[in-house]
């Protein structure tokens, strides 16, 4: 396993939003990023995280944070643990009071989860040799400024009844 950062979240040419780790112990513009594509949602959760920012209510990821706090539990890690058929799968390992459990998870969720409760991130080996790119800084950088600015402008326009179920 090698434990990564999230290098931004942007938006590809055709508009879907994908969200960038990278090892931590590569510096920016070398090395390798696995872009991972997500839902809008999930990546408004994810910058909501990175960003610290305030929302009216919380987000599902708020809830879960929330969930292991009142059943006094704790996120150890969340790893990015295979990619089949261009399908990738994620793993939280939860420490509870009867032991240390793993939950399968969208990518997405682990790193939202991870984000919030400040858990170590991790992508297998095998993973990020199949699906990982060269680190372009200049494109990714631009991408992830442009969906920063979407992302800040939408944080501006958001009423609360937009949360509503």
């Amino acid at each position: 396993m090698v434990q990564v950062r999230v290098a931004g979240v942007a938006l590809d040419q055709t508009g879907q939003h994908v969200v960038l780790l990278k090892p931590v112990d590569e510096i920016p513009g070398e090395g390798r990023v696995l872009p991972i594509w997500i839902g809008q949602l999930e990546s408004t959760s994810i910058l909501v995280a990175i960003e610290g920012a305030e929302v009216p209510r919380p987000l599902a990821h708020d809830l879960m944070r929330s969930m292991l706090d009142s059943l006094g539990a704790e996120l150890i890690r969340a790893e990015v643990t295979r990619i089949d058929d261009g399908t990738f799968y994620a793993e939280l390992t939860v420490r509870t009071a009867d032991g240390v459990v793993a939950i399968d998870s969208r990518p997405s969720d682990a790193v939202a989860l991870a984000a919030r409760v400040g858990a170590p991130l991790h992508v297998a080996q095998a993973v990020l040799d199949e699906a990982g790119v060269p680190d372009v800084l200049t494109d990714a950088g631009e991408e992830a400024a442009n969906s920063m600015s979407e992302f800040k402008e939408f944080l501006d326009d958001v009423e609360p009844e937009d949360f509503n179920g």
